[in-house]
């Protein structure tokens, strides 16, 4: 009757919390049993080198990033902007050098080891190319947690603005997911998408570090826009390349190609709605009157200067004069210095 119904319902109802946590204590034993399972496979060559033991160190430094871009505004709020014009100079040209290492040192070693650019498994042995390969593979990796330092500069110099979800996402990715690369495929195909990035990089750094040097020098820098053009190409390469590796079956992990084609995909759309709201949609009319083209250029947002999204994609952010907001009047005190 209604009364053994009742009673039934309360035996479900108590029994569901109980149930519940048996089937999310038998979620993580399973993903526990499954993360072991990998590491048998895992590549025993870089098990000891820095970060690459387990994944806490990479997610506690992609977690402080993610936790800074929370507090970082928060504390600079009613602060004057940091102007870092040394630091930049210093952090920006450090890079285009670091990552010229990284180019060289993947072009000489995949060369040495004769690697195939259409199809290349993972070599494991202790070959001395092989090695070069995965620790040139393991520098690209600690780059993209230096660049982390982009997104502190930025909040820092209270350009706010360009910390946009594009620029976050690719940082906070890039490094994370590359731990995943450096600890189980170290070499092989990976090194085709690192090779390109790093060269890319050279120019992209290069580029910031001229511009940070100031006004004298950032006038001539025309060529950002090409920047711009430049990593999507990256990204359609990176896709054709990776649908080529499946269509010959090459012997690389195929859930990690349709991963990277999913990913580069990603990026394609986000880059190309930063260039089309940057150079497309921002570009002033020719027959503006010339007092709406002077308040633009006043406010920073001719061409989207104030629109910049990505400092490690082609932004703008450290290409900026430091006195964007000239038409506006001028904070008490002066700006903090390096």
């Amino acid at each position: 009757g209604e009364k053994g119904r009742g009673l039934h319902l309360h035996r479900i109802i108590r029994t569901s919390p109980v149930r519940a946590m048996e089937i999310i204590r038998h979620l993580i034993n399973d993903t526990i049993e499954f993360y072991r399972w990998t590491l048998t496979i895992a590549d025993k060559r870089v098990e000891k080198w820095p970060l690459m033991d387990n994944p806490l160190p990479t997610l506690a430094i992609s977690t402080s990033y993610l936790l800074f871009l929370w507090l970082g505004p928060k504390y600079m709020k009613n602060r004057e902007p940091f102007q870092l014009r040394k630091t930049l100079i210093v952090y920006n040209f450090s890079m285009v050098f670091l990552n010229f290492f990284i180019f060289k040192e993947l072009f000489m070693a995949a060369r040495a080891a004769k690697y195939s650019y259409i199809c290349q498994r993972v070599d494991y042995s202790d070959d001395p190319n092989e090695v070069r390969v995965a620790g040139a593979l393991w520098w690209y990796f600690i780059s993209k947690g230096i660049e982390y330092l982009d997104t502190v500069f930025f909040i820092l110099r209270k350009k706010f603005s360009q910390v946009t979800f594009l620029h976050v996402y690719h940082h906070c990715t890039m490094f994370t997911l590359w731990w995943i690369g450096i600890k189980w495929v170290a070499g092989g195909q990976s090194f085709f998408g690192a090779h390109m990035n790093a060269a890319i990089h050279v120019l992209m750094y290069l580029y910031y570090g001229l511009a940070s040097c100031g006004p004298k020098i950032q006038k001539y820098l025309w060529w950002k826009k090409y920047l711009t053009i430049i990593q999507m190409v990256q990204f359609h390469v990176t896709i054709g390349h990776t649908a080529l590796s499946l269509y010959v079956n090459c012997d690389f992990p195929h859930w990690m190609h349709y991963s990277l084609i999913c990913y580069a995909i990603t990026f394609i759309v986000l880059f190309g709605n930063f260039y089309y709201q940057t150079y497309r949609r921002q570009q002033p009319r020719r027959d503006a009157s010339s007092s709406k083209a002077a308040k633009a250029v006043a406010n920073g947002a001719l061409n989207g200067l104030s629109r910049n999204a990505n400092g490690a994609a082609v932004m703008g952010g450290k290409d900026e004069k430091p006195q964007e907001n000239s038409g506006r009047r001028k904070r008490k005190g002066r700006a903090k210095r390096d």
